[in-house]
Formats: structure tokens, sequence, C-alpha cells
């Protein structure tokens, strides 16, 4: 083999790396928007159900008014959203609201048999299983992507081609780390 040929092996083997490594990075951004995706579409389900829970608590929850109002001003809010923090954010602050909203429905026997509510209590229900796993799943992919971001050879290649880290879905808020205290008292 001349010099010539082992040099265009070597110059077709290194385009190949690289090609391979930015098609990686690609398929792993394009997952962790497709995860993010999946968070908004389960985020948006809860936020439309809503309004129904809200109108089925609403008869019974009258010295409850200001949860009400916020329900409805996140879900608002959550229109105006635009980054992964700013909808984390309005999503631990609407937990904490549903939160309160499901403890005050404990003390309504008539309520807890109301099969509307009943009905849209386990929708809500099974909505915030599919909102956990989706959290799970997304930042289970962001992980992934940044430690592409970060490991040899596929961080030189990511710096090339302006390949940015991503966010994780967290809570900041303590108040949702805390349980919910409803006070009767008002």
């Amino acid at each position: 083999m001349s010099i010539g040929t082992i040099v265009i092996i070597i110059i077709v083997f290194i385009l190949l790396v690289l090609i391979t490594i930015y098609n990686s990075l690609v398929q792993s951004r394009n997952k962790v928007k497709n995860a993010w995706s999946q968070i908004d579409v389960q985020l948006q389900r809860r936020f439309d159900l809503i309004p129904n829970l809200v109108e089925a608590v609403k008869g019974y929850m009258a010295h409850e008014q200001e949860t009400l109002t916020k329900v409805t001003e996140l879900r608002t809010s959550w229109a105006n959203a635009s980054t992964v923090a700013e909808k984390a954010e309005l999503d631990n602050q609407l937990s904490g609201a549903l939160k309160t909203i499901m403890a005050v429905s404990e003390n309504y026997p008539d309520l807890k048999a109301n099969q509307n509510f009943s009905t849209l209590q386990e929708e809500l229900r099974s909505t915030e299983n599919k909102i956990s796993y989706a959290r799970q799943f997304y930042n289970d992919s962001v992980t992934m992507y940044n430690t592409k971001l970060e490991t040899v050879p596929t961080n030189i290649i990511a710096s090339m081609f302006n390949f940015k880290p991503e966010e994780l879905f967290k809570t900041d808020s303590e108040e949702a780390r805390q349980n919910v205290k409803v006070d009767f008292s008002k």
C-alpha cells in the first residue's frame, strides 16, 4: 500500500468516526426533546382536567376560593411558560394546589360519592402517574445527553457543533416537598 492510500483510509476513518459521534449527539438531543414533549403532553392533560375538577368541587369548597383561584391562575400561566424551569415551577405550584383540593374532598362524603368527581379524581391520579414516569424518562434522557457532552471524544464534536446541555426537571420549591396542611378554621 502506498502512503497516499493509507492517508485516504485514515481520513475516511476519521470522517466516519466524526459522523457517527455527531449522529449520536443529534439522536440524544432529539430523545431529550421527545421526552420533554411527553411531559408537556401529560401536564397539558392535567391542566385540561382541572376546570372540570374545579367545577365538581366548587360548591363544597366555598371557603377555599383562594385555592380554586390559584389553580385557575396557574393554568393560565402555563400557556405563557417557555422554559423547563418555568414549567417545572408551575407544575410544583399546581401539585400543591391539587393536593389541597384532594385533601379537602376527604372531608365531604357527598363529594367523594359524586361519580363525576370520582371519575375526575381517577383520571387525575392516572395522569399524575404518567407525569411522574415522563419526568423520570426526561431526566434520564437529559442525563445521558449531558454525559455525552462531557465525555471524550464526543465533547470535542459537541463543542465544534455548538451542542448545549439541557436542564433537568427538578423540584426547587420547598413547599412541594412538604405535606399539605388543610385549615378549616377560616
